[in-house]
């Protein structure tokens, strides 16, 4: 690779400032004085040091003109006030790297980390076409060398390819962060796509509006498709997937069922628990094990056992000492609205998935098959999964979402740390179930926990996080600030867009300054997986996911109402499920 190499027609300026995070450039002139050499947002400079070998490396952040006295020369008979001004222009540029353009028999060798600190007088260079091919080409070179996951090509020269880290974007967690429009569906849909390419990937996908089914459709659709049972499910299928109530710990299931403002709740709880135990207990010994269990182990029991038992403790009877006579028991009556709320959640055709799964589900070996269906790769395919939610009850999605997450994390950290298949879990819409605290419902805060123990913990046990929303500001702020790599797409809310900025070192918010003007399919990439933080073109993605936007404009002009569509509408909102058409 021929060697970068900047002459003295690339100099723009020289050093006039230097602190920790930025340098402040003064931009000379042109030999013939009248314009200064141009600078634009997001272009690179690079600034020699003490060595000629290397070159620090910026980006431009800022350009901007001011006007200082001029006492050269200045007559006093001028009337012109211009000329008693000096023009001086300046950019400000942040710190990404350094340039190595010999090391050994390497040339253009880049590194993130500022090897020499520039000092005021220290010239700054442009680079030209040719120097910023070889500067990119340089980079993704580099990338494809360490798990590349490519998205697209950079901005600044559209001829190199982005690669990002695949190893550092899992590991440490990641955010896709962008208003309605911005390509953010495009993206989780490349994304997708490229891990479909590894022999061995093992990703679930929160879809929570049944938007990225195109991927699993087709001859060459690449991942498997399922759907949380809603009320017309009533069979075990493949692509259907049952939660039943026991795989749900005690917390999880009191935040459905149990109202903490009723003052006889600590009493309601105290039964609840006692007699999940009990049930869980029976169970074990029937299936002749004897194993030491909590009332969190998840073991199958039936609801209408525990029915029957908190019908008995609210109905019970107790013998007086003094009187010898009955008297009421001392739970007597104090379950009675607990018991109609387990009854109500129990025959809500809604919450069937859940209260009312097939026979098949209550079976003692049912937990293995839930989790190789979540995590194993199916014959034929890949281990990229789709979950369908959008059948959910919303007061309930962020219970289930919670249930699944810390399902798959307790599972694997019971697995020894040798024998882990990592897993990666795609939070779309992920504000909707992973509200920040001052947002959060009291049935919401059992299950952000799970999920922030996994932004905590998850990188131990092969669990790792892609948040993807459209509302940072409204995102948990705990799991927000786990992600150490973000790719944010065009943001023109001021509250998200600030909610982004604090969760990165100054010096890389400074790359976020061109959210709101970023077009479709244009993204920032900032953190840990990215060689260099800059501006993405995304690539289009083979399967577009279905986002069903409507084209408003050409609707109204060329669809009339059509009163068959709302009378099928009715019927389904009464029956709670997509009916057949009759």
């Amino acid at each position: 690779m021929k060697k970068i190499d900047f002459n003295e027609t690339d100099i723009i300026g020289e050093v006039e400032s230097v602190n920790a995070e930025k340098v402040i450039v003064s931009l000379q002139e042109l030999p013939d004085l009248t314009s200064v050499h141009s600078a634009k947002i997001g272009e690179l400079i690079a600034i020699a040091t003490s060595n000629h070998s290397i070159f620090t490396i910026g980006s431009v952040t800022d350009v901007h003109r001011s006007y200082a006295q001029n006492t050269d020369g200045i007559s006093a008979e001028s009337e012109s006030i211009t000329s008693m001004l000096t023009v001086v222009n300046q950019l400000e540029s942040v710190f990404i790297g350094t340039l190595l353009n010999v090391q050994g028999k390497n040339v253009n060798k880049f590194k993130r980390g500022i090897e020499d600190f520039p000092s005021p007088g220290d010239k700054v260079y442009s680079f030209d076409s040719e120097n910023l091919t070889l500067f990119m080409n340089s980079i993704t070179e580099l990338s494809k060398a360490i798990s590349p996951l490519t998205l697209g090509k950079y901005a600044i020269d559209k001829q190199s390819i982005a690669n990002l880290n695949g190893d550092k974007f899992f590991q440490k967690h990641a955010a896709i962060l962008g208003s309605t429009g911005s390509g953010k569906s495009w993206l989780v849909s490349k994304l997708l796509e490229e891990a479909s390419n590894l022999d061995f990937s093992n990703i679930i996908v929160f879809d929570v509006h049944g938007e990225y089914h195109t991927l699993t459709t087709g001859e060459e659709g690449f991942a498997t498709y399922l759907k949380i049972a809603g009320p017309s499910d009533t069979e075990l299928r493949k692509d259907i997937l049952y939660l039943p109530f026991w795989t749900l710990n005690r917390e999880e299931l009191q935040s459905i069922v149990l109202d903490r403002t009723d003052h006889d709740a600590p009493n309601q709880a105290n039964r609840f628990n006692q007699h999940i135990l009990e049930q869980k207990e029976t169970t074990v010994t029937k299936n002749g094990n004897d194993i030491e269990i909590t009332g969190d182990s998840p073991i199958p029991f039936k609801m209408s056992t525990l029915l029957t038992a908190l019908k008995q403790d609210d109905e019970g009877k107790a013998i007086s000492p003094k009187t010898s006579k009955p008297i009421k028991g001392p739970w007597n009556g104090k379950l009675t609205r607990f018991i109609a709320r387990l009854e109500s959640k129990s025959q809500d055709k809604r919450y069937a998935f859940m209260f009312n799964p097939p026979e098949e589900t209550y079976s003692y070996d049912w937990l293995q098959k839930l989790y190789q269906v979540l995590l194993s790769t199916p014959e034929g395919g890949n281990g990229i999964k789709v979950i369908d939610f959008s059948a959910v009850p919303s007061d309930v999605l962020p219970i289930v979402t919670g249930v699944i997450g810390r399902l798959i994390f307790d599972l694997q950290s019971w697995i020894h740390a040798d024998n882990r298949t990592p897993v990666a879990l795609v939070c779309d819409e992920a504000h909707l179930y992973l509200p920040t605290r001052d947002l959060m419902t009291a049935g919401e805060s059992q299950p952000v926990r799970n999920f922030e123990r996994i932004a905590k913990e998850g990188r131990k046990y092969g669990v790792s996080l892609v948040v993807v929303s459209q509302r940072p500001s409204d995102l948990n702020r705990t799991i927000l600030s786990q992600c150490n790599n973000f790719i944010v797409l065009r943001l023109t809310n001021g509250t998200d867009q600030s909610s982004v900025r604090t969760m990165l070192p100054d010096s890389m918010s400074q790359f976020l300054t061109q959210l709101p003007v970023l077009d479709t399919g244009e993204a920032i990439a900032v953190g840990d997986a990215v060689i260099m933080p800059t501006k993405i073109v995304l690539d289009k993605p083979k399967y577009e996911p279905d986002s069903n936007t409507k084209q408003f404009w050409n609707d109204w002009d060329q669809r009339p109402f059509d009163l068959g569509i709302l009378k099928q509408a009715i019927g389904n909102m009464r029956a709670q499920t997509y009916l057949k058409h009759s």
